[in-house]
Parts: structure tokens; sequence; C-alpha cells
């Protein structure tokens, strides 16, 4: 199933009007294709939801999860530092009345992705590690990662875009871990630490 036919599908499930879902999609496809998205793309999404689908299983509330993940970067501007919760709030605006989600769970899912900090909801966790897989792609994987970073920045010169990145990446190591899941943990804190270390020493 494509990402449009995913979006749809879980649209009607959980409460939207077939007739307003084709315009809604083409409105997510719209944002997420700017020309200023040289990462928080729709190919974000679909690695995001690739995972999603991988670990399924593992999710208590699955449509809010993957509800969350289509919406997580709607509003994307490197000026604003609002922008998760801009775009839960957006998340939230469109849902229809009868909708079967939990809207107070989305809204928290969403604006959990700014700081990517461990929630008592092992969902959110599971979202936040989805969001951060990037960070354990091998080196080659990575490097392509940060110049599409760097891109999406351009506005900054390096003497303010580095000093800036640098202090993000070192948010992560300092945190006594960069996943929140077991599993992630386990698979690829490791690796995450050494891309970091890697890319903040060529900074």
């Amino acid at each position: 199933m494509n990402l449009q036919q995913l979006f749809e599908t879980l649209l009607l499930k959980i409460g939207f009007d077939q007739s307003k879902i084709e315009s809604l999609w083409h409105d997510l496809e719209k944002v997420y294709s700017a020309k200023s998205r040289h990462y928080h793309n729709l190919t974000h999404l679909e690695e995001m939801i690739a995972l999603y689908e991988n670990y399924h299983s593992e999710l208590q509330c699955p449509d809010e999860v993957l509800y969350s993940i289509f919406y997580h970067d709607y509003v994307y501007k490197v000026t604003r530092k609002d922008n998760e919760l801009k775009s839960a709030e957006h998340a939230l605006s469109i849902l229809p009345s009868n909708t079967t989600l939990n809207k107070q769970l989305v809204y928290d899912m969403i604006c959990a992705t700014q700081l990517h900090q461990h929630n008592e909801n092992e969902d959110t966790n599971w979202l936040i590690d989805f969001d951060l897989k990037i960070l354990s792609k091998d080196w080659e994987d990575y490097k392509i990662y940060c110049n599409q970073i760097r891109k999406e920045y351009k506005i900054y010169p390096n003497i303010v875009y580095k000093p800036g990145r640098k202090k993000a990446l070192l948010h992560f190591l300092e945190n006594s871990s960069i996943y929140q899941t077991e599993e992630f943990k386990t698979k690829y804190e490791v690796i995450a630490r050494e891309n970091i270390q890697k890319e903040i020493s060529t900074l």
C-alpha cells in the first residue's frame, strides 16, 4: 500500500468523510513536497511508516501513531521554534467531531517529537524512535542526511549554523540514551552516538 492509500484508509477508519480525504491528501503532499524540504519530506514519512509497519504489533494505539507520523512535521520552518506545537494544533483542528482517535494522545505525541525525551506512554517512545532512526544509518547515508539538513538551513551562514547544529547534537549525546524503546537502544544506540560524534568532528 502506497503512502496515499495508507493515508486514505486511515482517515476513513478514524471518522473522516470520504469527500474530504482526497483534498486533505493533496494538502499534505503539497506541504511535504515544498522545495525547502530536503529531509523533512515524503521520503521521511515513508521511512517512518516502514518502521511503524515493522513494529505494529508493539503498539497499543496504532491509529494514533500513524496519524501522528503523517502530521508531525506538517509545519516545518527553520526560523520557528514551535513547529511541533503548530503541527499538533493543525492535526487536531482537522479531525472530525466523531473521530475514534484519542486527541490528547495525538497532540502529546506530535509535541514529543520536539525534545525526543522518554515518555510514560510507550507508543510515544516508539514514535520518537521512528523519527530518530536516521541517526543510526550507515555513515554514507548519515552524511546524506547531514547535507539535507544543511540545505534546509541554507539561510544561515556556517558561522551561525555550525554552532547551532553542534549544540543540537550535543543535546542528544548528553541524554542518557538517544532512543527510548529497549528495542532501539539495543540495536541502534551505539551507532547513532558514533555518527553524531563523527558529525560534530566535521563541524
